[in-house]
């Protein structure tokens, strides 16, 4: 095992982690409504420390912590929550409090991580160590997978067309990476209709030409591929 700055660098301990029923991908938007108490301190923390907080994805429980009536004697009491281990940095680049207790946050998707060691605090918020996996080879689409490429900006020019009042709501944001593969499966990935599972395999892939191409597959057996 290599030691020193950095090694140590590729390591955070105690993240603050946000389960939900989502998967967040590197360069990604994530709009989200906070009003849990084991979110509001957090998330308060977190922006007034320019620090990330991490996003993985439920395989079970709810986003919302629930009493579960059948746990068994001696637990808390509440819903057990099970979530997957390769997850997402999360960056708040806003952040609104439209009333008491509750925070209007929009986050960007930063480096993946796998959880190491992961421990829940009294009060239900998530804390782990977490090994920071390396960003993706930048890596340009080959020519048999530039028809997904167009067909992205198809899509994006149709999302400015109707949402010209908002663009800056929209779930693909500038910079517009056309050449780098990894880029154009992940925003592929965010707006197809596939469930969470699916969508946290291809986030989790560190093949990026791989994850493109098996975006395209489901393309054409979406029938989106046209």
């Amino acid at each position: 095992m290599s030691s020193g700055p950095a090694a140590e660098a590729l390591k955070l301990s105690q993240l603050p982690l946000f389960p939900l029923q989502t998967v967040l991908f590197p360069g990604g938007w994530l709009p989200l409504r906070i009003f849990e108490v084991r979110y509001l301190d957090m998330i308060g923390r977190c922006h007034k420390a320019g620090a990330p907080f991490g996003v993985v994805c439920l395989s079970q429980g709810s986003e919302v912590r629930r009493l579960d009536p059948g746990a068994p004697p001696g637990g808390d009491g509440f819903a057990k929550e099970v979530f997957h281990p390769v997850g997402v940095l999360a960056q708040i680049e806003s952040l609104e409090k439209p009333q008491p207790g509750l925070f209007m946050i929009r986050c960007r998707g930063l480096q993946r991580f796998e959880v190491m060691r992961r421990s829940q605090l009294p009060h239900g918020l998530w804390v782990a160590d977490v090994a920071l996996q390396p960003a993706d080879t930048a890596v340009a689409p080959p020519d048999e997978l530039r028809p997904t490429v167009e067909g992205l900006r198809r899509v994006l020019a149709n999302l400015q067309e109707r949402h010209a009042d908002a663009l800056d709501q929209l779930p693909i944001q500038p910079p517009y990476l056309w050449d780098d593969a990894g880029w154009v499966a992940n925003r592929w990935a965010e707006l197809l209709p596939t469930a969470p599972e699916l969508k946290q395999r291809l986030m989790a892939l560190d093949n990026p030409l791989l994850r493109l191409e098996l975006v395209a597959d489901l393309l054409e057996k979406l029938g989106l591929d046209r």
